[in-house]
């Protein structure tokens, strides 16, 4: 049983202290906002956080800066439950505003427990299942000649083809039923994996006859009727994929890209002029962006804009949707991520692994 002093942040407190206490209760992924007499302020969630990184906060900012942007939010103030109810009050209390956990206070306000819905229900009432789409059927060409004769999610990293990890991640995160699309040289991942069984999931293959684009595959597989996740074969990361279900739920959305955080620093000093007078200097300034990371959560309406066949990328897809009037949100990771693309991410992938 945690402690739930380990889970308490107060206003003042960085945001990299409300990050601690939620990856420390993986069982109900909140921090508790207390004030100084430890009463109940709100809760901080990984959304929250990936909210406050969006718009510029960095994890030293405090966690005021937090609640100040969830105050924005439709429902800004977390649910709760007065010591003394029952377990039917707090299902009933949790469906109705559609959360996933609650903590349950004393009359003073001081947090004495916290409850989860899906230690409430059955897994079949509380989690909406998910299933996956493993894009594996590129040719690698940036990495010649280590892919001449070998798809490149087959690369070996530190002794393991790298797609075997990204299922294994896959697996992890509850997801089971995954559809890996091949191209190139399709036979050496079907051999490996197989049916999916020693894996502990369960795999079935879409054959691209013709390179079809990063989301062209999409227009092969039997349109689902729940959320799917599709992520590019090559991505190693450490980000829990029902994280980013959750925060998609959250949004509305009917998709969500996530995003990663690029900077690129000018390795000169950079003069700013007027006229011929210089008017400033700014020594080796950098400037970032948040960048595409390959992995994407996709509501069933989505295949509305896939035309059989058709050759896509998943830019072209995005657009389509938004002229639509499509929500696309947003989701930053925050965990370690490697698209290997290039000899130096293989070589760095291989370095990690270590």
């Amino acid at each position: 049983m945690i402690n739930l002093k380990e889970l308490c942040v107060t206003p003042a407190s960085p945001i990299r202290a409300a990050v601690t206490a939620i990856d420390c209760s993986q069982r109900w992924g909140v921090a508790l906002v207390v004030d100084e007499q430890e009463r109940f302020l709100n809760t901080i969630t990984d959304g929250d956080v990936r909210r406050g990184l969006l718009a510029g906060l960095n994890l030293d900012a405090a966690v005021q800066m937090l609640l100040e942007i969830k105050a924005r939010m439709p429902r800004p103030w977390a649910v709760v439950a007065q010591e003394g109810s029952v377990r039917e009050d707090w299902v009933a209390l949790m469906q109705k505003h559609a959360v996933r956990q609650m903590p349950i206070v004393d009359r003073d306000g001081r947090v004495q427990n916290i409850v989860a819905l899906h230690e409430l229900l059955d897994k079949s009432e509380s989690r909406q299942p998910i299933s996956a789409v493993v894009m594996a059927g590129g040719f690698g060409k940036r990495l010649y000649p280590l892919t001449d004769n070998l798809p490149k999610p087959m690369l070996p990293v530190h002794g393991r083809p790298l797609l075997e990890m990204v299922v294994e991640r896959l697996g992890r995160s509850g997801i089971k039923d995954i559809q890996v699309a091949t191209h190139f040289k399709p036979e050496v991942i079907v051999d490996h994996f197989g049916d999916g069984k020693s894996f502990g999931v369960n795999i079935n293959y879409v054959h691209e006859e013709t390179p079809l684009g990063t989301a062209g595959a999409l227009s092969l597989i039997t349109r689902p009727t729940t959320d799917i996740l599709v992520i590019n074969g090559d991505i190693l990361t450490q980000l829990a994929f029902e994280k980013m279900h959750c925060f998609h739920r959250q949004q509305l959305a009917q998709m969500t890209m996530a995003v990663r955080s690029y900077e690129h620093v000018v390795p000169f000093g950079v003069v700013e002029i007027e006229n011929t007078r210089i008017i400033g200097l700014v020594e080796k300034p950098s400037q970032s962006w948040l960048v595409n990371a390959g992995i994407y959560i996709l509501s069933p309406e989505i295949f509305d804009h896939v035309v059989p066949r058709e050759r896509l990328d998943m830019p072209d897809l995005v657009g389509r949707m938004l002229r639509n009037g499509n929500r696309v949100a947003s989701f930053p990771i925050r965990e370690k991520w490697i698209d290997i693309g290039r000899h130096s991410d293989y070589e760095m992938a291989n370095r990690e692994m270590l």
